[in-house]
């Protein structure tokens, strides 16, 4: 959701960064020879919280992880938040930037709002496992600025540890194949939702032509492609998220050799 900027202000923003946690590792079952990592944590109040606990008033807050020697990887996962939340028509190009347009929106609201109110983004990074192939983050987080519901998102980050990049559909799945897989996914997504075969998908849903379709947000699991639909995506906000768990039995046949899903295929 794009969220329009307000007129920017000169602000005192309190600012804080801090680097918390040991340097660690995250287990694995394949391999041991992980990447080391510590948690980076940075934070703005605006200037008229005082006092005030961080959840009664206007705080941006970043925590994700900053793994040793991996300046790609760490610039990905940087890059991924600055561009979670989109506030203007030029997209932000740090952290820092992001979190003073924020705070612009803020000041503009409340010169034409006299009610007491506090806006909220809240953003995250989190390792869900490491192996000596790939890196899997979790990445995402909500914003707040008025309204009925904070906008939120949920999204993945597959990294190839060996190779130093971004692991996409295309690299697993050739193109040939994708429609192979669609059909799959939608097999699994109705007798998720309990439809039928023939069931239409216009009432309930948001697939554009009202056709089952997968999107780009997966994570690699060591069972099968976890693919997640945020709230609006293909639902109305009340009912959610949708998750859609294809196993590698049931695709076996479609996926490229020597990948890194090799090592979950047996």
């Amino acid at each position: 959701m794009k969220l329009q900027p307000g007129v920017f202000c000169l602000v005192a923003i309190a600012i804080s960064g801090c680097m918390w946690g040991k340097p660690g590792t995250t287990k694995s079952a394949i391999n041991t020879d992980t990447l080391a990592f510590k948690y980076t944590v940075f934070k703005q109040r605006a200037a008229d919280c005082g006092e005030k606990a961080d959840t009664a008033c206007t705080v941006v807050k970043f925590k994700y992880p900053d793994f040793t020697g991996q300046k790609k990887l760490n610039d990905t996962i940087v890059q991924k938040l600055v561009n979670l939340f989109q506030l203007s028509e030029k997209p932000d190009t740090s952290l820092k930037e992001l979190s003073k347009n924020f705070m612009a929106n803020y000041l503009s609201a409340i010169k034409e709002n006299s009610a007491e109110m506090f806006y909220s983004l809240d953003c995250y990074t989190k390792i869900i496992r490491q192996d000596s192939s790939l890196t899997t983050l979790e990445i995402g987080g909500y914003s707040y600025m008025g309204g009925a519901h904070p906008s939120s998102f949920t999204g993945f980050i597959n990294w190839n540890t060996k190779a130093d990049k971004i692991i996409t559909l295309d690299d697993l799945i050739a193109p040939v194949n994708k429609a192979k897989l669609a059909s799959i996914a939608e097999h699994i997504f109705r007798a998720s939702e309990k439809l039928a075969d023939t069931a239409s998908l216009a009432n309930n849903y948001f697939f554009k032509d009202n056709k089952f379709a997968l999107n780009d947000n997966f994570s690699i699991t060591p069972t099968g492609l976890r693919f997640l639909y945020n709230q609006y995506e293909i639902k109305p906000y009340a009912a959610g998220t949708t998750e859609l768990i294809i196993p590698y039995a049931k695709i076996k046949s479609l996926l490229l050799p020597n990948t890194i899903l090799t090592q979950y295929i047996k």
